[in-house]
């Protein structure tokens, strides 16, 4: 056989065995996309987005889109070559499995956890958007989940309303772990709690509920960076009760991000005049009780799905600017957020047309 020949044989023979590499053999690596765009002001699967009853509501034009990501599967197994394409694409972007599935998390898992904070987050818009508008909230701590083989076990529930730890009152979660925290491994903490079927009843009957129970509780050790503190095996977060009636009908969607839009899109709901003047707005971010706005994932895969609809400006969480102005999709601007107070200031600017001094996100 000639050299040449035998050369050209090896080398086609090479490529199909690293093409067999690439197809075959998977890398420790996720994907992540463009998810879809859906108007807070607008329908999704034939029903508004935002439903608001008990209440005086007002017309709404333009848009206030949340945004969204997809990402592969915990299962998924990605392999060579569908890594490096993702490198290479300008609408993908390419993570560590672990960044989306830290310590082997599985999907259920992660989706529970996802349901999880979008529920919270929809709690978080309503409280921001009707403080916002001076309409008062009844709040108050809640045993928010239960620990299975904890010390809490069968003693505290789901839903129950911590008034109390150790006689002392309760204002906000952070208290409970605390006053827990404050106690050596092996001590006893005492829970003051309204039984979360008794607060059921008494917000159905529309009144307060007064029945009380003390629950004495042993804790556990937990270590914590080489030092064990006292536990109990539940985690405190905040109940509300509304003076109306406000309903998020959005499916298939998780996690926490979209509050910022959420919070808007009830503001806008509640108030006379367009918020958005007729423009598409985009934007993205956590929020809490306090209206708070803080950083999400994947902000440039939400910056390209929303251009890609049609924004024109992109209400963008503070800690997430620098991220996100590095490649902006043309034609969108990044505005910069800390507060719905900033968010609410620069729809201001944009339905007016004077955005000289809108505070624009800059790569650092």
């Amino acid at each position: 056989m000639p050299r040449r020949t035998a050369t050209m044989l090896a080398s086609t023979l090479m490529l199909i065995a690293l093409l067999c590499v690439g197809v075959f053999i998977p890398v420790p690596y996720s994907e992540m996309s463009p998810g879809p765009t859906v108007n807070t002001l607008g329908e999704h699967d034939g029903e508004p987005v935002l439903q608001i009853d008990g209440r005086k509501t007002y017309p709404t034009d333009g848009h206030l889109n949340m945004t969204t990501v997809r990402v592969t599967s915990a299962d998924y197994r990605m392999n060579l070559f569908e890594a490096v394409y993702g490198w290479l694409a300008h609408d993908n972007k390419v993570v560590p499995h672990e960044t989306l599935y830290p310590d082997g998390k599985t999907e259920e898992q992660s989706t529970q956890e996802n349901a999880e904070e979008f529920s919270q987050s929809q709690e978080s818009a309503k409280v921001a958007a009707l403080k916002e508008l001076d309409v008062p909230v009844k709040s108050w701590v809640i045993v928010s989940t239960v620990v299975k083989g904890s010390p809490a076990e069968g003693k505290l529930h789901a839903g129950d309303v911590i008034k109390a730890v150790d006689g002392r009152a309760v204002r906000e979660p952070d208290d409970v772990a605390e006053r827990v925290t404050g106690h050596k491994p092996g001590e006893d903490v005492v829970f003051t709690v309204v039984p979360a079927k008794e607060q059921a009843a008494a917000e159905k009957e529309n009144r307060t509920a007064t029945r009380t129970e003390k629950v004495t509780i042993t804790t556990t050790a937990f270590e914590d960076d080489g030092e064990k503190r006292a536990i109990v095996g539940i985690s405190a977060g905040t109940d509300h009760t509304f003076p109306f009636t406000i309903d998020i009908k959005l499916a298939d969607v998780g996690g926490p991000s979209a509050g910022l839009m959420f919070a808007l899109g009830i503001y806008d709901k509640l108030t006379p005049g367009s918020l958005t003047g007729g423009t598409f707005v985009a934007g993205t971010g956590t929020i809490d009780d306090d209206g708070k706005v803080g950083p999400i994932g994947g902000i440039e895969m939400k910056t390209v799905g929303a251009r890609g609809k049609g924004a024109q400006y992109f209400l963008t969480p503070a800690d997430n600017c620098a991220s996100a102005a590095k490649d902006t999709p043309e034609g969108l601007t990044l505005v910069k957020v800390d507060t719905i107070d900033d968010a609410l200031d620069a729809l201001k600017d944009i339905r007016s047309g004077d955005t000289s001094d809108l505070p624009t996100c800059t790569a650092s």
